[in-house]
């Protein structure tokens, strides 16, 4: 089989089989579609995050197990999620330049 790329299917080398593309967007983390999914060892760190994930309006599934390492790691992207950044406007070759100088940009810092 060769490489065939199309919006609905995408074959990729027999040794990685087919991946189907479906065109829809996956749901974003601590929604109702796609909570987020935690691991503790004790009731009352179940409690605690709860608690936290209450007062965020984050949905959650928290599993209670002893014997496995405490999985939090989704808490965190939750936590830690990226701020968008707005850069100050280029002032356009005409306008006045923002050194102050009086002049053109185009003629001054441009």
């Amino acid at each position: 089989m060769g490489k065939f790329y199309t919006q609905t299917n995408l074959q990729i080398d027999d040794k990685q089989g087919f991946r189907v593309f479906d065109g829809k967007k996956q749901a974003r983390l601590g929604t109702e579609k796609n909570p987020a999914e935690l691991a503790v060892q004790t009731e009352e760190r179940k409690a605690e995050l709860e608690k936290e994930f209450m007062d965020n309006g984050w949905f959650c599934h928290i599993e209670v197990n002893e014997e496995a390492p405490e999985d939090t790691s989704a808490l965190q992207l939750l936590r830690e999620t990226p701020k968008t950044t707005v850069l100050d406007k280029v002032p356009g070759r005409n306008d006045p330049c923002l050194c102050g100088s009086g002049k053109k940009y185009k003629k001054c810092c441009g």
